[in-house]
């Protein structure tokens, strides 16, 4: 659950993430709550190339720190595909709520995400790794 704030995602990452959303995906029916809440925001996502998204937006292996606003707790975390999650390392899927909530928001955003008890809320306080930035550093020159 987000707000319907903008958000950007890289072109690589949209094409990523829909084929993983199809892979994990019933063959008929309707998807699950995580797939389908994942779908959502890959169809609101202002699609772009790599090396146009800002560098303060959170991507596909993005390391980010974030203020959860209702404890005031800041959690450094490093957003992942499924398969490289470790909550131990502080990798969080793409596919858990607060993953997927996160994706495409940029510093300073506010965004909510569900959790069993309801909807939490939490602020972008910095992107501290962007693959992206590391793109568009290798353009520049």
């Amino acid at each position: 659950m987000k707000t319907n704030a903008p958000i950007q995602i890289s072109k690589t990452d949209h094409e990523k993430l829909l084929a993983l959303v199809e892979s994990q995906g019933p063959d008929r029916g309707r998807l699950p709550v995580h797939l389908q809440r994942l779908l959502d925001e890959l169809n609101r996502a202002e699609v772009r190339e790599s090396v146009e998204i800002n560098p303060d937006v959170i991507t596909l292996h993005s390391r980010v720190k974030i203020c959860e606003l209702d404890s005031g707790d800041v959690l450094e975390l490093t957003l992942v595909p499924p398969e490289k999650a470790d909550a131990a390392e502080g990798r969080i899927s793409v596919l858990a709520p607060l993953g997927t909530a996160m994706l495409g928001y940029r510093t300073g955003d506010v965004f909510e995400y569900p959790v069993p008890n309801g909807v939490c809320s939490a602020r972008v306080e910095q992107v501290l790794f962007q693959p992206e930035r590391i793109m568009r550093q290798g353009t520049e020159d």
